[in-house]
């Protein structure tokens, strides 16, 4: 799995650098949100618990994704300003809530 960020902006209002990253995966199917999340958080030199993945598309018979991250300033503001259900699909199976 290769991460490459393809746009960066950082937007002060929510406290937030926004990224936009293509993603190969070409030995295997689409990786899951907590795999980018923590290759994107190794990229960009932040702790896990910041970097929120937004969205990951794939299209058909194709092995390269596209997909959409935020990068917090801190854990808090992540909390604060991410709705609940990317909060819950970005944590791991055995922490999400029934």
């Amino acid at each position: 799995m290769k991460i490459e960020v393809t746009n960066q902006r950082r937007n002060e209002l929510l406290k937030r650098n926004e990224l936009a990253f293509s993603l190969n995966h070409a030995d295997s199917g689409t990786p899951s949100r907590v795999e980018v999340r923590q290759k994107i958080a190794d990229i960009v030199n932040a702790e896990v618990e910041r970097v929120y993945v937004g969205k990951i598309g794939t299209k058909t018979g194709s092995r390269l994704a596209v997909g959409e991250a935020n990068v917090y300033d801190s854990v808090d503001q992540a909390k604060h300003v991410e709705p609940e259900y990317i909060i819950l699909r970005n944590a791991p199976k055995a922490e999400k809530k029934e």
